[in-house]
């Protein structure tokens, strides 16, 4: 399988994409300032003994918040965190208000909730992460051969300090002692430099930054294993040049610079791909299709057949749309780097040896993603609930943000209920004001409904309030916008009755989907046309004589086409 990597720098945002077999599997977006792997100094705002937690102030807009687990010395952990008369160490005999100390963002800010953070800091490098204050030393689970974890543990162990615990990542494995010692040797002199720095910075403040993501990328997720890098910006690519040199000066010769006039996500085929980031649904290649539901709590996938009807049995159809579902949701999930508690409903089946097929093809897919996931077990409904480790937003939530009108909801009211919430409003409006005349501005589908077939409904609201009521259709307001304005009969006729009967008039015809044919709709500034047989003129351009004037609208009859 080849692995590239395509990197797109511009001025105010840098875009990652990892390519499996010429298949978008990843993509990093970074824009403000980078946040988690942070080291702040930082002073304690308040302790909260029944949360077992404090807020703390870190010098970002919202305080952060730190768990007293991520405060307890690793140590005390194996006595279970107890005092020696019994007692379970609390928040309280920990932390202090006022108190500072040092802390690193490990999860990021995320809609109203603050980042995480914690006093274990760990600092990681190409092949380990130093974790100073500690005496760990781990080696990575997906180093799967003794002899290989045996030799690793050596090296670590004669090189390290004491007082600091080390990690040893995958990429380590058959990597040399002097590569290893190298990298040990970095991480040490940065942790030197972050301690300098730190007695120089008042709290709350920056110690350091963590890393851009291109030098990330580089570092983590560049190995033996990617065939190439491909690099936009002639800065940039100077800079993972000398990375290279410092990393791995082996794998320098993967790194290309592009210089074609076509923008370089285009030229790949990723821009498609992330314009279907933020769609609800997805098409399988069986013709079946996810539904993707991202909410506060967790993150509904659906699973459905779509187009796909098979050829052989139900149960086959069934099972293959699953295992397709299975490979494209690990791929999703990447993708859209979405985290926390995933539920997938995949549908239904009978057989207890499909449901076991389709959660292996579902570890399976899930093996090669570099972020923490834990499957449980398949229900006989064909539920399976999931976590997969969060660290910051979803790219949805990156590139997005949340509807204004629905608050992220994924619905807005109906032009019906606009209407009628618009009717109301007037009708406050004429209860607090004297004024004999109104006009209401509203959205045009929303004036269709408050104007009615042949203006039945203006007119029966103006016979209720015993006012005068023009309505006007505005583009530039949203659906559930609206606007009213009291007036006297004659300064509105002034100022918005502009049409004259039979005068004729130039507009574009539209269909109204609240009127049949052969009647259709056109709009005279705002101003509501019923064209009595403008139906076979639907988008074009017509000439028009008005043979009705009314406040609210005029019927109208098309002449001919306009030139």
């Amino acid at each position: 399988m080849s692995k590239e990597i395509i990197v797109n720098c511009d001025t105010r945002e840098t875009r990652v994409a990892l390519l499996e077999s010429g298949k978008l599997v990843e993509l990093h977006i970074e824009r403000d300032e980078r946040v988690v792997g942070s080291i702040f100094k930082c002073k304690v705002c308040n302790v909260l003994p029944g949360m077992d937690a404090a807020f703390v102030d870190i010098g970002l807009e919202r305080n952060a918040f730190l768990y007293v687990a991520d405060v307890i010395a690793e140590a005390d952990e194996e006595f279970e965190g107890r005092r020696s008369n019994g007692r379970s160490l609390g928040i309280r005999d920990v932390l202090k208000v006022g108190q500072e100390l040092m802390v690193q963002v490990v999860k990021g800010p995320r809609g109203t909730k603050g980042a995480r953070v914690s006093t274990r800091i760990s600092l990681p490098g190409r092949y380990c992460v130093l974790m100073p204050e500690s005496d760990n030393l781990g080696v990575s689970r997906k180093i799967a051969e003794a002899r290989e974890r045996d030799r690793l543990k050596r090296i670590v162990e004669a090189s390290k300090p004491s007082h600091f615990g080390v990690i040893v990542r995958t990429e380590a494995e058959g990597k040399t002692e002097q590569e290893l010692r190298n990298d040990l040797e970095i991480l040490l002199k940065l942790w030197s430099q972050v301690e300098t720095q730190a007695k120089k910075t008042q709290a709350p403040g920056l110690v350091h930054q963590d890393l851009s993501l291109l030098y990330k990328t580089i570092r983590d997720v560049f190995g033996g294993d990617v065939n190439r890098m491909v690099i936009d910006s002639p800065d940039e690519y100077e800079k993972a040049l000398e990375l290279f040199d410092l990393l791995s000066p082996k794998l320098k010769n993967r790194v290309q610079r592009y210089t074609k006039s076509e923008p370089i996500f285009d030229h790949y085929g990723i821009e498609t791909e992330i314009d279907r980031l933020l769609r609800r649904k997805v098409w399988l290649k069986s013709g079946g299709n996810l539904t993707i539901d991202e909410t506060e709590a967790l993150t509904t996938i659906d699973v459905n057949t779509g187009k796909f009807i098979g050829s052989t049995s139900l149960s086959e159809t069934i099972l293959r749309t699953n295992l397709d579902a299975a490979t494209e949701i690990a791929r999703q999930l990447r993708l859209r780097d979405i985290g926390g508690i995933i539920v997938i409903d995949f549908i239904d089946m009978t057989s207890s040896r499909d449901r076991t097929q389709v959660v292996n093809t579902l570890e399976k897919a899930l093996r090669r993603d570099r972020t923490r996931t834990k499957i449980s077990h398949i229900s006989p409904l064909g539920i399976i609930e999931m976590t997969r480790k969060r660290t910051g937003e979803t790219i949805s939530e990156v590139v997005g943000e949340a509807c204004p009108y629905c608050q992220g909801r994924g619905r807005v009211a109906s032009a019906l209920t606009i209407s009628i919430e618009a009717e109301r409003a007037l009708r406050k409006a004429t209860s607090e004001s004297d004024a004999q005349a109104f006009v209401i501005s509203v959205n045009p589908e929303v004036a269709y409904h408050l104007v009615g077939p042949r203006g039945e409904t203006v007119e029966e609201i103006e016979r209720r309030l015993g006012r005068k009521v023009y309505v006007r259709a505005r583009e530039d307001l949203h659906t559930e916008k609206y606007e009213i304005l009291p007036g006297t009969p004659s300064q509105i006729e002034k100022s918005y009755m502009t049409a004259r009967l039979d005068s004729v008039v130039e507009c574009s015809v539209v269909r109204n989907p609240y009127v049949t044919l052969p009647h259709s709709t056109a709009w005279l500034d705002g101003y509501m046309l019923d064209l009595t047989n403008g139906g076979r003129y639907v988008g074009q351009t017509v000439k028009a004589k008005l043979t009705d004037v009314r406040r609210s609208w005029a019927s109208a009859e098309v002449l001919q086409p306009a030139k």
